[in-house]
């Protein structure tokens, strides 16, 4: 057996002509995979965003409502150790290069063999310290020493051949050529793109943008456009950077599909392809992620799965399924029983009837809304503003992103009681704070199904506590913390 991931970064599914193609982008190649595979209708995030989303994916279970960025943990299941173990080869090849930060420890290490393409977004990579180096002028408010780098990385990719995103995918394809007549692998090819900046080659540029000379601010800002000077006139230009920036993914995974149909992997490979989450560039107002609730253009992803002993192709399935399901179908896949902390499910039985494996599924950003759906109705539990107390964040290895916790965030660090998952072993917390921007919109219920652009907030209490039962149900699976429930005003389990 042999199976493939490619995953993308902030692919909002509403530019896919598979889920609408409501932009007018032609996703030719998408509408190729949707063909040749299973279009899953309603799969959500769990954890959010970047690597909690692949924290998810190697364990099968949510972690949001213990920690936010961070490494593995030595204590996680991952799916690919466990396929490793059993003999099954694992190689990622990417340019997701927070897989290399502090805050992405022990990612990459519970693969088999891995291939990193260094140089996107501010990927310490290339110094340029001359004076006559002059970054491009850009109203994006983060770090200039951040964007300086990504222009510094950018001098060493003059064109599509030397584009990050062209080079992940040719090692990924080189591995196919080595390996298609050999068996028990897996193979993840993951691009940082379409996430921003939204850096294309310039022959994809002029595609959307003929006039284009570079170069262009392609750095959006996070947040409401209103309250960053220029967004609003800027999304223009910016919708047009990510559609060219998306055109090439296409292009991208046109050529896995070549070689799916040049080697005849179709027979006894399975191919998953999806995201971690989606991204707005003007919906509702907002740009970015974040800073905003988990609308459906960020929570709710494009996912497809071609599994050759199903052998479904150009249908859809539209049961509820998660970022969580992925690791535990791979598993099930090749075989592997699923390591008993994982609360994802396999997904053959959605492939093979759509039987549902689960009614109510919960997501979010540590410490930011609490979301449940049940694959309608989506439910945003904000954050209650009079409770007093602390949520702590619950690890053995502190970092965020790109560095370690600050030693004055770590004074009030306590030992914690092990949980289920982490093996009896005892943990440490230490506060995380709140995240007050739910107190801009308090509590939010929408049916997507009748209002698929939620842009009307409904008052249901029979609703309301159904979803409500649903979260805490999930909560309990996970062993949610007890100020987790406190926190949005709810009361914990005995």
């Amino acid at each position: 057996m042999k199976a493939i991931l490619v995953m993308f970064d902030s692919l909002n599914r509403h530019w896919l002509e598979p889920y609408g193609g409501e932009k007018g982008v032609p996703t030719p190649h998408f509408r190729r995979l949707a063909a040749k595979s299973i279009r899953m209708e309603t799969s959500y995030v769990c954890s959010m965003p970047c690597m909690p989303a692949r924290r998810d994916l190697q364990t099968g279970r949510p972690g949001f409502l213990h920690r936010g960025w961070g490494p593995m943990e030595p204590f996680d299941d991952s799916f690919t150790r466990v396929l490793s173990d059993a003999g099954v080869h694992s190689h990622l090849v990417t340019d997701h290069y927070h897989y290399f930060e502090e805050g992405g420890q022990n990612y990459h290490t519970k693969f088999s063999t891995w291939e990193f393409i260094r140089g996107q977004e501010g990927d310490p990579w290339k110094p340029r310290l001359d004076a006559a180096f002059q970054v491009p002028a850009t109203r994006n408010q983060r770090t200039p020493g951040r964007i300086r780098q990504d222009f510094a990385n950018r001098s060493q990719a003059p064109d599509d051949a030397s584009h990050w995103q062209t080079r992940t995918f040719d090692a990924g394809l080189e591995f196919l050529d080595h390996h298609h007549d050999t068996d028990n692998w897996f193979l993840q090819i993951e691009t940082f793109d379409p996430h921003e900046p939204f850096f294309a080659p310039d022959s994809w540029r002029k595609r959307f943008s003929p006039d284009y000379e570079g170069p262009v601010d392609d750095w959006p800002d996070y947040g409401h456009l209103d309250e960053n000077e220029g967004m609003r006139e800027r999304l223009p230009q910016l919708r047009r950077e990510y559609a060219a920036l998306l055109s090439k993914c296409d292009d991208s995974l046109g050529r896995v599909l070549d070689h799916m149909d040049r080697h005849d992997l179709w027979k006894d490979t399975l191919l998953m392809v999806g995201t971690d989450h989606g991204f707005l560039l003007g919906e509702h107002d907002f740009a970015a992620k974040n800073q905003m609730p988990v609308w459906e253009e960020l929570g709710r992803t494009p996912l497809f799965i071609w599994d050759p002993r199903v052998g479904c192709a150009g249908e859809t399935r539209k049961s509820l399924v998660q970022t969580i399901d992925w690791g535990p179908t791979l598993l099930e896949f090749f075989g592997q029983a699923l390591p008993g902390d994982m609360t994802g499910k396999a997904l053959r039985p959605v492939l093979e009837t759509d039987a549902p494996v689960r009614e109510f599924g919960i997501f979010g950003w540590s410490h930011h809304f609490l979301n449940v759906t049940d694959g309608r109705y989506v439910y945003m539990k904000a954050n209650d503003p009079t409770w007093p107390g602390r949520v702590w964040t619950y690890t053995l290895a502190p970092a965020r992103m790109n560095k370690a916790v600050p030693g004055r965030e770590l004074r009030e660090a306590e030992a914690a009681p092990p949980f289920a998952f982490s093996k009896n072993v005892p943990l440490y917390r230490y506060p995380a704070g709140v995240l007050r921007l739910t107190d801009r919109w308090g509590d939010l219920l929408y049916d997507v199904a009748d209002d698929p652009g939620q842009t009307n907030p409904l008052t249901d209490p029979d609703q309301v506590a159904r979803l409500t039962e649903g979260a805490l149900a999930c909560m309990r699976q996970v062993e949610a913390p007890v100020e987790q429930y406190h926190r949005v005003g709810w009361r914990a389990p005995d």
